[in-house]
């Protein structure tokens, strides 16, 4: 039987949504679950998935493991896969974890896979290949065996909370070499990304181009926008030609940023639902939007790409026009 060792690091609270998913996925796999936890406090996060029915928790605690760091991540990692002897490993896709166990994985001379996308009870994994175009099933017989389980593809775990006493996994001082100052925040006027929004809104460069007038209205597009993510909470993503427009010395959306692109050469966002607008629907982008459960779009164009199968509904209308209304009908 195998030995499943779900590995998360917490910020001293409950587990996130990813990480309760990747739970999820671990404990329904049959074989010996175990969870190792990695944090500056751990012991909130153990209560909280007591429950769960892992046979051990293990637990790494110190200053050190509160900010991401690879040297520290690895050694915390390392240490929670030697004790629990496990043959599987089961993480959430953060960044941490996406960098520091693949070199966890050579230390123990075992395999890694990342953005997994589902995992079988016979352990076979799934993933994509060829940017989300062919889906592939993996099987190894090399252990350790890491894998690392995309956000929004696992039912998460809802068990109840309790007391789970954690085992104290016993380490030297790590030697590092980077302090962590603090973090950055991307150029814009505010928080736009919400990974677990219910909806995603983007936005085409449409929005910067002339509109009826004849002119360009960027400001008036800015606040639109703005103000509908602020009273829907929806998170905010852009097509690559809006989002490359700053630069080519063209005007540009404030509140946008590289890091909100969606599609072929962008993220490849979840959400239960997403509004286009001002966006032609062509592959490239809607690439991005094949896990996204109910598509609708805005658009000028009744012939436009969204109209060709890749959208549930379009409203063929000024994008301008109707996010005026809906935030009036929202009260923003």
């Amino acid at each position: 039987m195998e030995k499943i060792l779900f590995l998360v690091h917490t910020d001293g609270g409950p587990l996130s949504k990813g990480a309760l998913q990747a739970l999820g996925a671990a404990s329904g796999l049959g074989g010996e679950l175990v969870v190792g936890l990695a944090g500056v406090s751990t012991q909130a996060a153990a209560d909280s998935i007591a429950t769960c029915g892992a046979a051990r928790f293990l637990a790494v605690d110190g200053e050190a493991f509160a900010q991401p760091r690879y040297a520290t991540d690895a050694a915390a990692a390392e240490a929670l896969c030697r004790v629990s002897e496990a043959t599987v490993v089961i993480a959430p896709s953060t960044s941490r974890w996406a960098r520091a166990l693949p070199g966890v994985a050579a230390r123990l001379h075992g395999a890694v896979d990342t953005h997994v996308t589902s995992l079988g009870a016979d352990l076979s994994a799934t993933r994509w290949f060829y940017r989300q175009r062919m889906e592939g099933t993996l099987t190894r017989t090399q252990r350790p065996w890491m894998l690392l389980l995309e956000a929004d593809c696992a039912a998460a775990w809802n068990g109840a909370a309790g007391s789970a006493t954690a085992e104290q996994v016993p380490m030297a001082a790590v030697p590092t070499r980077t302090t962590v100052q603090g973090l950055q925040d991307s150029k814009t006027d505010e928080q736009t990304i919400r990974p677990e929004a219910n909806l995603l809104f983007v936005a085409g460069a449409g929005w910067t181009k002339k509109q009826a007038d004849g002119a360009i209205h960027t400001d008036q597009a800015e606040q639109l926008i703005l103000g509908f993510l602020r009273a829907s909470q929806a998170s905010l993503g852009g097509s690559k030609s809006l989002v490359d427009l700053s630069g080519e010395g063209q005007a540009v959306l404030r509140c946008m940023s590289h890091l909100n692109q969606v599609g072929q050469t962008g993220s490849t966002p979840r959400h239960p639902k997403g509004l286009s607008t001002c966006c032609h629907g062509e592959e490239p982008h809607v690439v991005g939007w094949r896990f996204i459960n109910d598509r609708r779009a805005v658009n000028m164009d009744a012939n436009c790409g969204w109209a060709r199968g890749k959208a549930d509904v379009v409203y063929v209308a000024d994008a301008f026009a109707v996010m005026a209304i809906v935030n009036r009908m929202l009260g923003g």
